[in-house]
């Protein structure tokens, strides 16, 4: 069955419809990682996006549900150009044609994904429209420009409190889209993680029985997140133990401070992304997935230092905050997909609670 994507701007790309058969409105961007779809499509930070994969086959090595880095994929649509048939891996449990129409996820196959992606680039994220009817397409153009995207960390946080292991040292993770392999880059370090959702209260946080914060990754515009900025400046006021943050976890403590974020171009994808830490001038290639940056003239160097850039655009990278404990980085340490150059984040934040 035909399909057609419809971008805001009036370009209209055809296809054949896979997964759920239904029409979605969202925001199209892309993603250059060759492997690592099934953790793309079930990473939160995906919710409202539909995602472009740039690799020309995918799905050629199935997918397990062990490798999900949440319990359901979080992505609105799906645009590839062409499904592997056949998957060639003995780890594999299921095709992904099967994963979409399993958890309704729509998309479209056979799309110019080349010709997609240099669209985006050129004119920026634009929202879209997954549809198999374009016969009134100035009404859908309409419908895509009056569509709003909002609540998406309310949407993927956790609604209860909940532990994972039993380690010597005691995290409080803020939840607010977090990936699965956050939590298990934690427990791999003898760590027990408490998770707790987006809009708790800092007082939970400052009992005593954390060791360790960590500010989880998640979607959307970080400036919409009132809530937890509130909560998080609170935290920076008052807690007494590291803090690390990860991608809107690094904005969030970012907005919280005084700095400013703003929206990318095309936002930053992939798992490839050098990235230089300017103490030790070491540049490590990272898994990035985030459409906003902190701006680096609204910093207050008195607050915090620029640790970390990205060699490709010169963005902030990641902060360090005077006279706290406190790291946070744009990019992710826990990778999945992506390499695991930076992991050593973690250990430094582990070092720190032991210190």
């Amino acid at each position: 069955m035909k399909g057609y994507l419809v971008l805001e701007n009036g370009s209209v790309y055809e296809g054949e419809r896979i997964g759920a058969n239904k029409d979605i409105i969202c925001e199209v961007v892309f993603n250059t990682s060759m492997t690592g779809y099934l953790e793309i499509f079930t990473d939160p930070s995906y919710a409202g996006q539909g995602v472009v994969m740039t690799y020309p086959l995918i799905g050629n090595y199935g997918l397990t549900k062990e490798d999900q880095e949440s319990k359901k994929p979080w992505v609105e649509a799906v645009f590839v150009h062409e499904i592997a048939e056949m998957e060639s891996n003995f780890r594999s449990k299921m095709h992904i044609l099967d994963f979409l129409k399993e958890y309704d996820v729509p998309g479209l196959e056979g799309i110019n994904t080349r010709k997609l992606t240099k669209e985006l680039r050129n004119a920026g994220t634009m929202k879209g429209k997954l549809t198999s009817d374009i016969s009134n397409i100035d009404e859908i153009i309409r419908e895509i420009k009056e569509f709003k995207i909002s609540n998406l960390v309310e949407r993927v946080s956790s609604k209860e409190v909940y532990t994972c292991g039993s380690g010597k040292t005691k995290i409080a993770l803020f939840d607010f889209g977090a990936k699965q392999n956050i939590i298990n880059s934690l427990l791999n370090r003898d760590c027990e993680v408490t998770v707790f959702p987006y809009d708790t209260s800092y007082k939970e946080f400052l009992t005593g029985e954390y060791e360790g914060i960590v500010l989880s990754n998640g979607p959307g515009n970080p400036e919409d997140c009132k809530i937890s900025i509130e909560n998080i400046k609170k935290l920076y006021e008052e807690a007494n133990v590291p803090i690390l943050g990860i991608c809107l976890g690094h904005q969030l403590m970012g907005l919280a401070t005084g700095a400013k974020t703003y929206k990318l171009k095309y936002g930053h994808r992939g798992p490839n992304h050098p990235v230089k830490d300017l103490s030790t001038g070491r540049v490590c290639i990272t898994s990035q997935n985030h459409g906003y940056a902190i701006d680096d003239s609204s910093i207050n160097p008195n607050i915090a230092e620029i640790s970390h850039v990205n060699i490709n655009d010169g963005t902030v990278e990641g902060l360090r905050y005077k006279g706290h404990d406190i790291v946070t980085v744009q990019y992710h340490p826990e990778a999945c997909p992506g390499p695991e150059d930076s992991s050593y984040l973690f250990d430094e934040f582990i070092a720190k609670i032991k210190k």
